[in-house]
């Protein structure tokens, strides 16, 4: 059982926290320097965390301390500098067959030629599955995430919200083991985001996939983990590691008004103030 860090003095009892010797995604020790010329930048210093399988965790930092490039680096498709990402105990030394992304540039993720059918299917042809099979995986991804009276529209005749729904639908339609979310729901309306937020909840009950959540929204990642790990400025470590004890069936109504979630909210919004004020664990030095 991951033990609770300061300042979460209860742990969720409806929470599946998997014994951290045998996580699903194991990250260790993760550096990265970009270097142009004779100019380097460290992005990200040294992080380590581990996602028990079927967990929901949720990564929140300031502003440019390297969330995106922590999960391209997660992904495999940037390499480390030194540490590693492993998942189920094998190195990522590029996209493993077991991950699946979803990105906050939606739009840009979509081939707008191609029906909302044809992209949802296109992974699953490139992974050369059977045409009954494919037929299946995109009729029930179709089916949970809403869309499935729109496959045979183009993304452009689609709102916002319903192009993120086919990024999703895609990536569902892969069977990943893990999945990770990069600010997903970043560029759309308040309303629309809540119902994605249910969304994302709903299928990881659902289907039991392992979820990495990155988001610069203190209410979204309380709302959606189990766990918020808190990351600190660039160059970049973990800051705390937050067990989020709400109850296991949540809705935006209810879950929000809890007192519990306030307290987490507020302890959250302050550590990431502490991260902006250059605030890093003991003995890890702000800077080389």
């Amino acid at each position: 059982m991951t033990e609770p860090r300061q300042g979460t003095d209860v742990t969720d009892s409806s929470a599946t926290l998997t014994d951290p010797a045998a996580p699903m995604l194991d990250v260790r020790g993760l550096k990265k320097v970009y270097t142009s010329g004779k100019r380097s930048v460290e992005a990200i210093r040294d992080l380590t965390f581990s996602v028990g399988a079927g967990e929901l965790v949720c990564l929140v930092g300031p502003s440019g301390c390297g969330k995106t490039t922590l999960l391209r680096c997660i992904s495999g498709l940037l390499q480390c500098t030194a540490g590693e990402a492993a998942l189920e105990g094998k190195r990522v030394s590029g996209p493993p067959p077991g991950m699946a992304v979803v990105f906050q540039e939606y739009g840009r993720s979509l081939f707008p030629w191609l029906t909302v059918w044809q992209n949802v299917e296109l992974p699953l042809k490139e992974k050369k599955v059977p045409r009954a099979e494919r037929k299946r995986l995109v009729t029930d991804a179709l089916a949970a995430v809403g869309l499935a009276d729109s496959h045979t529209a183009h993304p452009w005749q689609l709102s916002g919200g319903m192009q993120q729904r086919v990024a999703i639908a895609r990536a569902v339609a892969y069977e990943p083991q893990v999945l990770l979310m990069d600010e997903p729901f970043a560029a759309v309306d308040a309303q629309t985001r809540a119902d994605l937020e249910d969304l994302v909840r709903s299928l990881w009950q659902r289907l039991g996939v392992t979820v990495l959540f990155v988001t610069h929204d203190i209410d979204e990642a309380v709302y959606l983990g189990q766990r918020v790990i808190v990351l600190s400025n660039s160059p970049t470590v973990v800051l705390e590691d937050v067990i989020i004890d709400l109850p296991a069936e949540r809705d935006q109504l209810t879950t929000r008004s809890l007192p519990r979630f306030a307290e987490l909210r507020a302890h959250v919004y302050e550590r990431i103030q502490q991260a902006k004020g250059g605030h890093r664990p003991a003995g890890v030095e702000s800077d080389a």
